[in-house]
């Protein structure tokens, strides 16, 4: 993805309105009126009394804590904003269908505010498409602000939602996300702004994120803008762009991560990597320098030969990481294609030299390492990546998968 930063002059003509409610209520799914006081039609949800509460054209700006629950239809018509104060509950079992309406579609948790999330291994939270024939891009994805430190100021706005993001609070809580999946995500503004199928923008370490999964987005899986939020057991599958991407000071850690193309994905895309990682590059000394540990990861690209993968990992423009216990893989026909391995360098600035790779790649040249600044790459044979047995609540067929990361079986 292309990186955008915007200062908070940008967001000086926006006037943010609404009451509030300490209500926590469960979603009616026939709406009603607004005895909570908000007028009528203002776009402004204060419960899920208000008027402008409409499970079937869910949208708005959400000034009292809401749940959605199992069981009640939901369609996502335009933009959901969590606002400050505010918390989006989302019982296990849930999935919210988002009308294919492109980049106005998406679900934004400002600085402030809060989602939980908490799905369940049997029973997770689905965002998906509610086209007959769903696309990646149909709708935008999860756009999370928090208040923990990035490396372009304390008030930066997001490149998509319009949101203020960044800090001091390197804990900070913008609540939790466990179990949940978000398909057909991505939509573009333009060539420089696109939605993810999660995009962490300044969010801090009090953050619970695990158990995610993207599937059939039209730009990156997950990225992290800057903050420190920790995430377990990630899974990206046919990505258009990057599977993983970082960028402005991140800090935090991935633990078990599955990033796949699979062999019939034909999208012919800019640049895609299975991993990206940037610090900043307009100032590659700015701090904090990104500086993510990424522990027990596997990328697999199946896709055919047309469809290359530019650089299966890349870490660049002053980025620092540590990545252990990591495979990279090839399909096993010998089609599939990586422009590089490994790239640690970039014409807008080289990863940082205490950049640390801990790899074992199958069906692809080992050697194929591009590391101007002698950072430390090493190949091991011994590497696992990752568990996917933790992936079992997405009802992902690991069967191709498998073949190639275990050639004998």
């Amino acid at each position: 993805m292309k990186k955008v930063v915007l200062t908070a002059l940008t967001l000086a003509a926006l006037v943010f309105t609404g009451c509030s409610s300490d209500d926590d209520v469960a979603l009616n799914p026939n709406g009603g009126g607004n005895p909570d006081g908000g007028a009528s039609g203002d776009g402004i949800i204060t419960s899920t009394d208000d008027e402008d509460f409409k499970p079937s054209d869910l949208k708005g700006d959400v000034t009292g804590t809401i749940k959605l629950v199992a069981g009640t239809a939901y369609t996502l018509t335009g933009p959901l904003r969590i606002k400050e104060g505010t918390t989006l509950e989302i019982e296990a079992g849930t999935t919210i269908k988002a009308t294919a309406g492109g980049s106005d579609v998406f679900v934004a948790i400002e600085r402030g505010a809060k989602i939980e999330a908490i799905g369940t291994a049997s029973a997770p939270i689905t965002f998906t498409s509610s086209a007959s024939n769903p696309r990646s891009g149909d709708w935008g994805g999860i756009v999370i602000a928090g208040k923990a430190p990035s490396n372009v100021g304390a008030d930066a706005q997001t490149e998509v939602a319009g949101l203020k993001y960044g800090g001091t609070v390197a804990d900070d809580n913008s609540g939790t996300l466990s179990y949940v999946i978000a398909e057909y995500t991505g939509a573009r503004i333009d060539g420089e702004q696109e939605f993810n199928g999660f995009s962490f923008f300044g969010v801090g370490s009090g953050t619970t994120v695990n158990n995610i999964a993207v599937k059939n987005g039209d730009d990156d899986g997950v990225e992290f803008f800057g903050g420190t939020v920790n995430v377990t057991n990630v899974m990206v599958v046919n990505a258009k762009d990057d599977m993983l991407d970082w960028t402005f000071g991140w800090t935090g850690t991935v633990n078990n991560a599955i990033l796949i193309r699979e062999k019939d994905f034909t999208a012919v895309t800019k640049d895609p990597r299975g991993i990206e990682g940037d610090s900043n590059e307009d100032n590659n000394a700015a701090t904090p320098l990104s500086n993510p540990t990424i522990n027990n990861i596997t990328i697999v690209n199946d896709a055919l030969g047309t469809i290359e993968m530019s650089d299966m990992i890349k870490v660049r423009r002053g980025s620092k990481v540590t990545i252990t216990n990591a495979i990279v893989a090839l399909g096993t026909d010998n089609s599939s294609k990586a422009g590089d391995f490994i790239d640690l360098s970039d014409s807008k600035g080289n990863a940082d030299a205490a950049a640390t790779i801990t790899v074992r790649g199958i069906n692809i040249d080992e050697t194929d390492v591009k590391n101007e600044v002698n950072a430390t790459v090493n190949i091991d044979a011994s590497t696992t990546g990752a568990d996917i047995s933790k992936f079992a609540f997405t009802n992902y067929n690991f069967t191709t998968v498998n073949k190639i990361l275990n050639p004998t079986l």
